[in-house]
């Protein structure tokens, strides 16, 4: 007899309302019907749920999802294509604004000098400007903070577009030695995460070994830093934190 409404609410993470919704504007109506007139859902109308689902999660109006499945030009296999290519772009947008959270919380946010056009140009969507606050509770009376803001008032947009690439393309090397199995205390790893430390010190603060552990530390145990490294690479949060952890054993010994 299929599923019940209650059912499939619950499979879907939906209202019931939101499946009478469906039904009432022919977007989603149930193929059967139980003894007493109830709606029932097939593994048919289930399908037909997750790609209604899958789209209004882009942003699409119900109309424009209805047309687009309901468009006997299209096939199973066409609507997967376009799944992919929409994911696809979801993904790197989302991977670049989380760049762009990363660099913005490394730097401390300090001093950028920027006009409005400029920020929205190297950051994207992200307002750097939002942790400016939290940087000054958690670091306002250290020297690393003092001396950010004075190497980052000066900074182009040029600048900082310049040091974006360089911090992405560290990251990505990071991430392919992960990715390869490389262990993260062989010399590879290690050598990495010594350029990620002198990164920091040329571009915003002196950052020692300690000081570098201790950041390696926050990329696990932040969970804003976490997930950035993450959607670059899985396990990369972690992988990164033991690499620079191993350097720092390697200069202090």
């Amino acid at each position: 007899m299929g599923y019940s409404v209650g059912q499939v609410a619950g499979f879907a993470g939906v209202t019931v309302r939101t499946l009478h919704h469906y039904d009432d504007i022919g977007l989603l109506a149930p193929g059967e019907r139980s003894h007493a007139g109830h709606r029932r859902y097939s593994d048919a109308d289930l399908d037909r749920l997750q790609q209604i689902l899958f789209y209004r999660e882009l942003g699409f109006p119900l109309e424009e999802v209805a047309a687009l499945l309901d468009d006997p030009e299209a096939d199973p296999r066409a609507h997967l294509r376009r799944r992919h290519e929409l994911l696809t772009a979801r993904i790197e947008k989302l991977q670049k604004m989380a760049a762009a959270v990363e660099h913005a919380m490394e730097a401390r946010n300090m001093g950028i000098n920027l006009t409005p056009e400029e920020k929205f140009e190297v950051f994207g969507d992200f307002d750097p400007d939002q942790y400016e606050d939290e940087a000054r509770d958690r670091w306002g009376g250290t020297d690393a903070y003092r001396q950010s803001r004075q190497r980052t008032a000066s900074y182009t947009k040029d600048d900082w577009k310049r040091l974006t690439e360089e911090f992405d393309a560290l990251h990505r090397r990071m991430a392919d030695l992960l990715a390869a199995g490389t262990p993260a205390g062989s010399e590879e790893a290690m050598d990495t995460a010594e350029e990620h430390r002198r990164f920091i010190t040329r571009a915003y603060y002196d950052c020692a070994h300690e000081t570098h552990t201790c950041l390696g530390e926050m990329y696990v145990t932040d969970p804003r830093f976490t997930r950035t490294y993450e959607e670059i690479r899985p396990g990369l949060a972690g992988y990164l934190r033991d690499a620079i952890v191993a350097n720092a054993a390697r200069h202090t010994s």
